[in-house]
């Protein structure tokens, strides 16, 4: 059944007493969870619109995992039900491209995006938490953890989530998804004892292998066709998929597949001194402090 506004209300309601009641260890920050936007529960605009069929909360304590690649815990999705994923944003024209296609057909979607490239494009960030995706963390720098000492990983972890909390300027999802999926023992241990809930899938595209869009096309839809449900990883960082998308949904609308959107039961916990770094990272301090207006002046302009 869709999901109703009424239903997604207090949903977020729930979000924002689990995130009150939570008692924070040391040295750590969050974000009060906004106001829902019961205005995007409804689309009107599309009646074809896939929609969502439902909105299911996640528990993240002890670092549950998810898709059957890597993890056979929790087979929680009905036949012909799929979870969209998204990978290595935010960038420019692609992410917005893949925003439009979602909007268009009232879904949501969780989003994986590197911490370099949240601090490049904060706004682009902004507008995929604006529509009420999830937004989860894929390290620092999209680096081999399986290839790190666990000082570097645990680094490249926190710094990645530092990062894109602070281009969000808000409450992100305890969601991480290891590069290439590679899972390190250690740093799945880690996870669990940050209460951050591990994200593989059920099915990979490879859309980063493919250049044209009914590739990345015929890629999701022949292995959803055999598995009949699932999780499926995209790269929100590729133009094909973000080419692809548009029909892909269309596609999963006439197939019969149902979306099912994963939210947190509450928000991810950024760490002070992983923080610091980042904002290090930032911007670098110089002496001057001068205003821009007196560095910089035109003193020649060529005519247009």
């Amino acid at each position: 059944m869709r999901a109703t506004a009424a239903w997604v209300l207090a949903l977020s309601v729930g979000l924002a007493a689990a995130a009150a009641s939570q008692t924070l260890p040391p040295g750590t920050k969050t974000a009060a969870v906004p106001a829902p936007n019961t205005a995007t529960v409804t689309c009107a605009n599309n009646p074809n619109a896939l929609g969502l069929t439902r909105i299911v909360e996640v528990d993240t304590t002890g670092g549950p995992g998810f898709g059957f690649e890597h993890f056979k815990e929790h087979d929680f999705l009905r036949p012909k039900e799929v979870v969209l994923t998204f990978d290595d944003g935010p960038w420019p024209n692609n992410t917005p491209a893949v925003l439009a296609a979602l909007a268009a057909h009232c879904i949501k979607a969780t989003f994986f995006p590197i911490g370099k490239h949240a601090i490049w494009h904060p706004e682009i960030l902004k507008q995929v938490a604006a529509a009420g995706h999830s937004i989860g963390t894929h390290t620092w720098s999209h680096a081999d953890l399986s290839k790190k000492s666990k000082e570097e990983a645990t680094r490249e972890i926190e710094m990645g989530a530092s990062a894109v909390h602070m281009a969000v300027a808000g409450p992100t999802a305890p969601f991480f998804r290891f590069p290439a999926l590679r899972h390190p023992p250690e740093m799945v241990t880690y996870l669990g004892q940050r209460n951050i809930a591990i994200f593989s899938c059920d099915m990979d595209s490879f859309d980063f292998t493919m250049r044209k869009p009914e590739q990345v096309i015929r890629s999701v839809m022949s292995k959803l066709e055999k598995h009949g449900k699932g999780i499926i990883l995209m790269h929100d960082f590729q133009h094909a998929t973000a080419e692809a998308l548009p029909e892909l949904l269309n596609q999963l609308k006439a197939n019969g597949y149902k979306i099912v959107h994963m939210v947190p039961k509450a928000p991810l916990q950024t760490l002070a001194e992983y923080d610091e770094m980042v904002q290090k990272e930032n911007k670098l301090p110089t002496v001057s402090s001068r205003p821009t207006s007196s560095v910089i002046r035109t003193i020649t302009e060529m005519p247009q």
